[in-house]
């Protein structure tokens, strides 16, 4: 991708609301502090992109939960039209807004209401999670915008079964903790997906799945 169009992209997304915050070259990571450094700002882009830097999206500034759908064909299949991004490895993330006052934490793997595949970020009770955003490269694969839509409301079917198992966790009493346990899991969620797309890519069409 080349930096005009990781511009354009990542552009895209602030047109729709989304704050976003500079990710390393190539890395979906982002450094301690991330959340105080999302902007809505699109005389922000370059810098934020320079030197082949990557983007996120910030749930909490940006006011929104974020589904990570690692394989869109299973699992419910009618979501709502909203804006959407495909990631490297044929994956999906879709953008819900929700008020101000939402407090919807994050998911993932087998804590996720949605199921295994599909990890949820949200706006949280302090810190919030977030999502690498379009214009993104890693492992030499871009995020790219699908469907340049309206970020939709979160539909109260989502709410309602987010909400539920949020409430069922315990409140983190320390915001600095909630933040390091976020970007903790969300590398490792990132590398256990990289890992996953690299053997995808080495087996090839051709080659069978190995026995589990």
């Amino acid at each position: 991708m080349t930096p005009a169009a990781g511009i354009t992209a990542a552009a895209r997304a602030m047109d729709r609301g989304l704050a976003l915050f500079p990710l390393p070259a190539g890395s979906a990571v982002p450094a301690p502090g991330w959340q105080q450094r999302t902007t809505l700002d699109q005389d922000e882009l370059p810098r934020l992109l320079a030197d082949g830097g990557n983007v996120g999206v910030g749930c909490r500034a940006s006011r929104v939960v974020a589904l990570d759908l690692d394989d869109p064909s299973s699992g419910m299949k009618d979501w709502p039209s909203t804006f959407t991004v495909s990631t490297p490895h044929g994956g999906l993330h879709m953008y819900f807004r929700v008020p101000a006052d939402c407090t919807i934490g994050s998911f993932s793997g087998p804590q996720s209401p949605l199921g295994p595949r599909i990890d949820v970020r949200g706006p949280g009770r302090r810190s919030g999670g977030y999502l690498v955003g379009p214009g993104s490269v890693v492992g030499g694969l871009p995020y790219l915008v699908v469907r340049d839509v309206p970020v939709a409301p979160l539909p109260d079917w989502l709410t309602g079964r987010l909400r539920k198992r949020w409430q069922e966790m315990p409140p983190t009493t320390c915001p600095i903790r909630e933040a390091v346990a976020e970007e903790r899991w969300t590398a490792v969620r990132r590398l256990e997906k990289h890992c996953a797309g690299a053997a995808r890519h080495h087996r090839g069409p051709g080659r069978p799945r190995p026995a589990a």
